[in-house]
């Protein structure tokens, strides 16, 4: 899979190491259509280059971080700063390949609220207000990642991912919130046996991709 950055320089490999350069996908303002922030506000900064590769992805395009712009986090949080969003949330591909400490710090430092959608099976860096942990069967989180997580959000696909969600919910801490969230080409098919599933286990809550029905980003 080609997610890694080719043909970089060493000046730019220092900076990304930094996490002062990052391969910007997509950047836009908008509502949060899932999980726990559903209908909020928030500025969605999109990082190419993952290596998870869920066969059911809605964004294969963010794989390949060599398509995407190496950009400058200045640019990155003066557009934060133009939108006038209060929130941002990270996301990818799996934006927790790269180092988001510096992103976290610049964002903080302007009361802007942080949020991340990762897969966990990286190593966490940057400070958080929320993060939301997808776990995925090809790359399990990291027990530090279980550690932090505000909420658990798993993708299911077929009935096994029942089974996957408990045994995930095992790891995460006791506070962590729990959602499952119908895969979007199956969600018809999907969504009254997660209604059951919900009512016979109402620890559950059940998230919905509900911006691709108000059809915004």
């Amino acid at each position: 899979m080609n997610y890694k950055l080719h043909s970089l320089n060493e000046t730019d490999k220092i900076l990304l190491d930094a996490g002062t350069l990052l391969p910007l996908m997509e950047e836009f303002y908008t509502i949060q259509g899932e999980g726990a922030n559903t209908g909020k506000a928030a500025y969605f900064i999109r990082i190419g280059g993952c290596d998870v590769g869920c066969h059911w992805c809605d964004v294969k395009e963010s794989w390949d971080a060599n398509i995407h712009p190496l950009t400058a986090l200045e640019k990155i949080v003066e557009n934060v700063k133009l939108s006038q969003a209060n929130s941002v949330v990270v996301t990818g591909g799996e934006p927790l390949i790269y180092n988001l400490s510096e992103l976290t710090r610049r964002l903080a430092s302007l009361g802007i609220q942080t949020y991340i959608e990762t897969s966990g099976a990286y190593p966490l860096s940057g400070s958080w207000n929320w993060v939301c942990l997808s776990p995925k069967k090809t790359m399990q989180p990291l027990d530090e990642v279980y550690a932090a997580a505000n909420e658990l959000k798993v993708i299911v696909f077929n009935k096994h991912d029942f089974i996957w969600a408990e045994e995930q919910a095992q790891k995460v801490n006791a506070d962590c919130k729990l959602y499952l969230q119908p895969e979007w080409s199956k969600r018809l098919a999907l969504i009254p046996e997660i209604v059951e599933y919900v009512k016979r286990h109402p620890r559950w809550m059940i998230s919905l991709q509900t911006h691709k029905y108000m059809n915004i980003p």
